[in-house]
């Protein structure tokens, strides 16, 4: 004879609420104040550039008041069901791993974004829901600021909360040739010829 314990109903719906309030909805997202980007396109088609995200791909970037990128680290979503708690310690992991944390700043001054790549159309999932409510806490224990979401689909990318997005670049889409938003290099300010032909360049 063997003796167990089977889970009880209760228990059951315990674990599921306790899921449930581990997402944010978009009005709750909406709510929140997350700073907008100057320049959506321009992140986004950096973050493309610089880790080619296939599908299920997700890049977290940092970045700071200027809006240059700092640190970003891509990883690939495991298959398991969306859980607010287990994506916040996924990103808490890569931006360890990435970037200093900010706690001893009294206001946060860099900020953290999201780009999730997937399948499906550019409508707010529950998944999405669960990924927004990991970025904001993830953000919270590192000192960072929470930044958009955004989702990059066949159809193209959509920063979640706003009516901003575009249909390039996409999955599976070839990277642009434009600017990403890290720092641009600084012109060398020593003497000798390619000053000389900088400085010719500058004056046509």
């Amino acid at each position: 004879m063997t003796f167990g314990f089977a889970p009880s109903s209760a228990a059951s719906l315990s674990t599921s609420a306790a899921s449930a309030t581990r997402v944010l909805e978009p009005a709750e997202w909406a709510a929140a104040g997350i700073p907008l980007l100057r320049n959506p396109r321009e992140v986004v088609g950096g973050l493309h550039v610089r880790h080619r995200p296939g599908p299920a791909t997700v890049v977290v970037a940092v970045l700071d008041p200027d809006e240059r990128l700092r640190a970003s680290a891509s990883f690939t979503r495991r298959p398991a069901p969306a859980d607010g708690w287990m994506f916040r310690n996924v990103l808490l992991s890569q931006l360890r791993r990435v970037i200093p944390h900010d706690l001893r700043r009294r206001t946060p001054v860099r900020t953290a974004v999201l780009l999730y790549c997937r399948d499906g159309d550019a409508q707010w999932t529950e998944e999405d829901g669960a990924w927004m409510w990991g970025l904001r806490d993830a953000c919270t224990l590192h000192g960072l600021r929470c930044g958009a979401y955004i989702t990059l689909t066949r159809d193209g990318w959509q920063v979640l909360g706003e009516d901003r997005g575009g249909r390039h670049p996409g999955v599976g889409s070839a990277p642009e040739p434009f600017a990403t938003s890290e720092a641009p290099p600084r012109i060398p300010r020593t003497g000798g010829a390619p000053s000389e032909v900088l400085r010719r360049a500058a004056a046509r």
